[in-house]
């Protein structure tokens, strides 16, 4: 069918297809659902049953949680107060992190708000819940005590000890602190008791719509991800290496977990993922909460860099984030390293786009004599199939030339979309002029206007032979409706697309050049042979 079509029909195909993969990924490919575990099941790969837990694990979603504590006075519970220089983080009477805010001013928000991670009403990290349902409505009564109001990160690792005295058993947690903004933790019972640990929800801090959020869980090399409003029933992994609460930009990560230790992913009311640990006496592990910053996390434990997820792309999409990292780190600016990132993905493809140029020449050169054709063979589809391909073979001409390059490099697009879309460094960082920061959109829309202009030119020195008037004003419309849809894009995002383009028009000027120059050496040489 797609010999059939004209060039420019199959470039209108690409460039929707292309659209929709920028738009509309987070619809389309949403992650795998968790697994649902029956009471009765078997293990399978990642779904296990306790082997040293009551028969099942109940509905913990479903047990009484703390008071909500008042926005308006949240360090009012607090017991302990933690000040890292460019954050701070509390922990209140039950024991829980209640709170973490980041004070680096590219975390302020446009009315002035530090970046919270931690929501006042939501579950908070390091909650404890147990199976006993009066043993879990004492744990909400009896405050903790700790053993340091204050800690000073500022000048090193700190240490603080959390008691808990309910009846029957006393509850120990032991955190260290450390200056990078992760803690190792351990928490300890006088007596077993079966109790679940909360990974909290996740940070709830990005504006933007089309990024996903919800949970991660890695066991081995496998990551699956459950999305908010898409977890269902009760899934339990074994053996985890890392669980990720995250958001497009921040994460609560659990890491360090001993291999035995049963992980519960459950959904909420809202078919929201809860992260658990399950726990039967004592449970040791390390944590962060914070941006998901490459630097940051490489350095705590080169197994966090898996909380920065790209989704399906993230084979081609890691390596690209490897390259602008390198190049941040040459040219300073995330702008620049965006500009070359470009170029080079382009020098790359050349060969690949540079024969579908051609290709397309080609076509248009034979539009006259495929349009013969079909009015020639119009009742014989067929016999016409066979004469086009005979005109195509006899030129060199590929009919499938135009379109199979841009297919060919959406993964490469969407690839470095996402890599800009869930990029932290390039928050709060400029590139010139009214650029301030590529993470938010251009607030001028000059960007926006540029790219859709330079798609427009784009157009006009491209090869077309379009046979449908409809077609052809819809093909004109497209730089419109992308810039409607790059208005609210990141400026670092809409960087990469318009200086893309540029390069394309640059590309196109000179195969075109280069297309005729070729043109007229054959026929001069056919002048030369018709004259001998």
């Amino acid at each position: 069918m797609l010999e059939n079509m004209s060039t420019n029909q199959r470039l209108l195909i690409a460039t929707v297809v292309s659209m929709l993969f920028f738009v509309g990924y987070s619809i389309m490919f949403p992650p795998p659902k968790p697994v649902t575990v029956d009471n009765n099941s078997t293990a399978t790969t990642q779904t296990v049953k306790s082997e040293n837990s009551a028969p099942s694990v109940g509905n913990i979603a479903q047990t009484s949680s703390a008071p909500k504590v008042s926005s308006t006075t949240p360090t009012a519970e607090s017991i302990v107060n933690v000040d890292f220089g460019n954050s701070t983080l509390t922990v209140d009477k039950f024991g829980r992190i209640s709170s973490k805010t980041l004070l680096d001013e590219k975390y302020r928000d446009d009315k002035g708000v530090q970046a919270q991670l931690i929501s006042v009403y939501a579950p908070k990290p390091l909650e404890v819940r147990f199976e006993d349902s009066k043993l879990n409505d004492e744990a909400f009564k009896t405050p903790y005590v700790a053993s340091a109001s204050k800690l000073d990160i500022t000048t090193g690792s700190k240490s603080v000890t959390l008691t808990q005295n309910l009846t029957g058993v006393t509850v120990t947690k032991e955190l260290t602190f450390h200056p990078a903004g992760n803690y190792d933790f351990k928490i300890s019972l006088s007596e077993p008791r079966r109790f679940f640990l909360s990974n909290g929800m996740r940070p709830d801090v990005s504006e933007y719509g089309f990024v996903v959020q919800g949970a991660m869980v890695k066991v081995g090399d496998e990551i699956t991800i459950i999305e908010d409003g898409d977890a269902v029933g009760t899934a339990i992994f074994r053996d985890v290496k890392l669980t990720s609460s995250f958001d497009r930009y921040y994460a609560t990560l659990f890491y360090n977990l001993d291999p035995t230790t049963n992980l519960i992913v459950e959904a909420d009311k809202f078919e929201n993922p809860m992260v658990f640990l399950e726990g039967l006496q004592t449970l040791a592990f390390s944590g962060y909460i914070g941006p998901k910053d490459h630097r940051v996390l490489s350095s705590l434990d080169s197994e966090l860099t898996s909380a920065i997820e790209y989704g399906l792309i993230t084979l081609i999409a890691k390596p690209l984030f490897y390259v602008l990292n390198e190049l941040h780190s040459i040219f300073g600016n995330w702008g620049w390293a965006i500009v070359v990132l470009t170029i080079f993905i382009r020098l790359a493809l050349y060969p690949l786009t540079y024969r579908g140029m051609v290709s397309m020449q080609k076509l248009k050169d034979l539009a006259p004599e495929i349009k013969e054709l079909q009015r020639k063979y119009k009742g014989n589809p067929q016999q016409m199939q066979v004469k086009m391909m005979d005109l195509y073979k006899r030129h060199g001409a590929n009919p499938m030339g135009g379109c199979l390059p841009l297919l060919l490099q959406l993964p490469i697009f969407f690839a470095i979309y996402r890599v800009l879309l869930n990029a932290v460094e390039l928050q709060g960082e400029g590139w010139i002029f009214w650029i301030e920061d590529l993470a938010k959109m251009d607030p001028y829309f000059i960007l926006p206007i540029l790219m859709g202009a330079s798609m427009f030119w784009q157009q006009h020195i491209t090869p077309n032979n379009f046979t449908d008037p409809m077609q052809e004003k819809i093909f004109k419309f497209l730089p419109l409706i992308f810039t409607f849809f790059f208005i609210t894009f990141p400026a670092g995002l809409t960087l990469y697309w318009f200086v893309n383009n540029m390069l394309s028009i640059a590309q196109q000027y000179i195969v075109n050049a280069k297309y005729q120059q070729i043109k007229a050496q054959k026929l001069e040489l056919e002048k030369q042979k018709k004259e001998k």
